[in-house]
Order: C-alpha cells, then structure tokens, then sequence
C-alpha cells in the first residue's frame, strides 16, 4: 500500500478525471482541482461532463462514498498529479503556461514531503520545468534534501490510454514511470500500483517524456502512410480499402486504415513536441504530421469537387464530428476542421451536422449561418452529397440509405 493516502488532482479534463475517479475508489482521499466551475459543480452532483463508458459508475460511488470533490481552489495533499492541457503554440513548441499555473496554485500548499507527478503530455524537460518553477516559488524547498531542506518529489507518468476505453486501460495497461531521482520514481511507482494491474516501468523524467511522444509519433507515421495511400489511389483509380485489405494478407504487413486526418490531444499534437525539441533531426515525423495536417484540405477539395454537377441548392451532410468513433471528443478533430472549412467555401449551401454525442455545435461551426446539427434522418433527407467522416456505431446502417446520395466516405464504412 502507498504511504500516500491524500492526492491533489490538477486539471478534471478526460485524464484528470478519470485518475481521480479511480484513486477515490481504491480508497484514497482525492479532491479535483479544475477551473471550469460547472466542471467542478458536475463532479460535486457525482456527474460526468463529458462522455467515457464506466466513468459515472466511479465518480458517482466515489462521490457519494465521500472519497472524491471537486474544487477551483488548489487543496493541501501528500501527492499532487498536474493533468492539465499541453497544446502547441503557433510555432508548435509546447505551450506550459498550464502547467506553470497548477504550480503556482501547490506552490503555498506545500509543507515539505510531497509528491508532484505530471501526466500531462509534455515535451522533453517538462518535468524538470515544472520542478524549476515551483521551486522558484518555495526556495525553502529542495529535490534533493542539500543543506538540509525539505525534499519535494517531482516525476513524470504520462498517460497512455484509448478515450472510449480509460477505465479499463488505466487498470491493465503497463505505465512508465520516471523520477528526477530514484526516490520520486519509487513514491510514484507505489502510488500507482495501488490500482495499475500492468507492468510499472521506472525510468528517469526525460525518457518518460520522450517515450509517450514516441509512442504517437510512431502511430502517426503509421497513419501517414495509410492516409498518404489513400490519395495516391484516389488518383489512380484503386480502391485503397481492397488495396489495404489484399496488402494485409502478407505475413508481415499491417497497414492502418486512413481518415480524414488525425485528431484528438496525444497524436495530433505530441510529435510537434520532438520536432521543437530536435528540428533538424524530426525529419520522417515532421513529414508524417504534414501529410496528416493536410489530409482535412484533400477531403474539402473532394466535396467541392462532388458539387460542380449538382444545383447550387444542394445540400451537404457531414456525419460525424468526434476525432474518434463513439466519443463525444472534439480536440483537433479533423472533422471540425473539415466542417469548418466546408462552411466557409460553401457559403450558399446548407451544412447539416449530424454528431450523436454532442448537443450543441463546436465553437468553430457555431457562427455560421449556414451550419446546423440536426438528426441522421433529417440530414439524409435533405442533402445529396454525405460526407462520412467518423465511423460511429451508428453510421455504419447506413449503406442502405445512401443509394441515391453522392457519397464521400473517409472511413470506409461503406466497405464494411
């Protein structure tokens, strides 16, 4: 058992959350911290705000067992875990003014002894940062006990699971763990083996950093691969789902399939964070995010291209908003960025969004008055072109109703 028994969670957000949920349920004392007062409020009532199978079970028994609150205020805690955003600024380094902010909200909380893991996806040295900056704050304090000050322990456990699948990957998935010293990384080994079934690997900060980019700089070049297929067969007339499907049938062959590009916090954004940190040296990753981030123009271009023989009262349906299936995650979705894009270039067209998981349009697509999320039916009843850019459960009965449509298909769902 861990010698930590009150834990601090940073940022409630699809990782934070989640954390929290299952440290509160295996008997710590947790309080979230999230600025977001409704965020924070909905977590109080034992409610999830966002969409992840099994996580109302958690939070609601969590709550109500009184393991688990939430809060704006940073709280006093033996372990701190800091999940907050990471996202890239307009020349893709990462942007850690999130992170500077969770520490100057620990910074008066602390009192000598306490544990700081960060889980946000950083780039390499992001761990040390932190480390830096709090201690900037409490120079009383010390990673390493020197001259006799109080230690603080700082360690770096990235998050490595599948949204639609986090309460179960959390439990079996293997977790790296990396100390700035070996003591923080056995602190934070022990603190997550109270629930982690998989594997504990120990590391220093840095390669767990480094390794968590790896891991969606290596999916996304993979990608790249299966999106760049796609658009060399489309020119030369193939079929790239029977092309991916034969080629599979090699013994040691596994091509993914393609989309509309590459969504979501990790594998949109993570292997900008190796390209800043070697420029020189990122060549096939930083090629592989080009080929992804320009995968959203392709498909607006094949839309486009579908309504040069149609009337000019034409109506598009664009099914699907998520950057995954059965989720309701929109972060750097490239079906956002597609529907946007539409709207814009098609200006005396009617958009109709259909996305069963959420309720209202994304910022994005909310100003334009061309742009409304409406039901499946309505949609296929209205519009001649459809546009399927994610592969929701749902969506996959559709063929049938397609027969007479101009049909767009990103996912292959019409393959299946």
């Amino acid at each position: 058992m861990s010698p930590i028994e009150t834990v601090a969670v940073i940022g409630l957000g699809y990782i934070g959350l989640p954390t929290a949920a299952i440290l509160a349920t295996n008997g710590f004392g947790v309080v979230g911290v999230d600025v977001n007062q409704e965020t924070v409020d909905a977590v109080n009532r034992g409610e999830v705000p966002f969409v992840e199978p099994d996580l109302s079970v958690h939070v609601a028994g969590a709550v109500s067992q009184g393991h688990l609150k939430a809060t704006t205020d940073t709280p006093s805690a033996q372990a701190y875990i800091v999940a907050v955003p990471t996202p890239f600024k307009e020349d893709r380094s990462a942007d850690l003014s999130y992170i500077e902010s969770a520490a100057r909200g620990i910074a008066p909380q602390l009192q000598g002894g306490e544990l700081i893991i960060l889980e946000s996806t950083s780039p390499p040295g992001a761990t040390r940062h932190l480390a830096d900056y709090l201690l900037a704050l409490r120079p009383e304090f010390s990673l390493d006990g020197a001259n006799g000050a109080p230690v603080i322990h700082f360690a770096h456990c990235p998050e490595r699971v599948l949204p639609g699948r986090v309460m179960i990957e959390l439990v079996t998935n293997d977790r790296i763990v990396g100390g700035i010293t070996p003591e923080a990384a056995a602190l934070a080994k022990d603190l997550y083996a109270v629930f982690c079934k998989g594997e504990i690997l120990i590391t220093d900060d840095v390669t767990a950093e480094m390794a968590k980019l790896v891991e969606n700089s290596y999916r996304d070049v993979n990608i790249a691969f299966a999106n760049e297929l796609s658009v060399i067969s489309d020119k030369l007339g193939i079929d790239v789902w029977e092309l991916i499907r034969l080629a599979n049938h090699h013994p040691r062959v596994n091509i993914l399939n393609p989309g509309p590009g590459v969504g979501g916090h990790c594998i949109a954004v993570d292997p900008w964070f190796i390209v800043s940190a070697a420029p020189q040296e990122a060549q096939l990753i930083r090629a592989a995010r080009e080929v992804n981030d320009s995968k959203p123009a392709w498909v607006v271009n094949k839309v486009i291209s579908s309504l040069e023989s149609l009337s000019p009262e034409t109506e598009v349906a664009v099914f699907g908003l998520a950057f995954k299936a059965d989720i309701d995650d929109l972060r750097e979705s490239p079906a956002v960025e597609i529907a946007d894009e539409l709207s814009k270039q098609l200006q005396t067209y009617r958009i109709n969004i259909v996305e069963p998981h959420v309720e209202t349009l994304p910022r994005e697509l909310a100003g334009h008055s061309n742009v409304e999320l409406v039901a499946a039916d309505e949609a296929l009843s209205r519009s001649a072109v459809v546009v399927l850019l994610v592969d929701h459960e749902p969506f996959k009965q559709l063929a049938p109703k397609l027969a007479d449509k101009t049909v767009i298909d990103t996912r292959g769902l019409l393959k299946r």
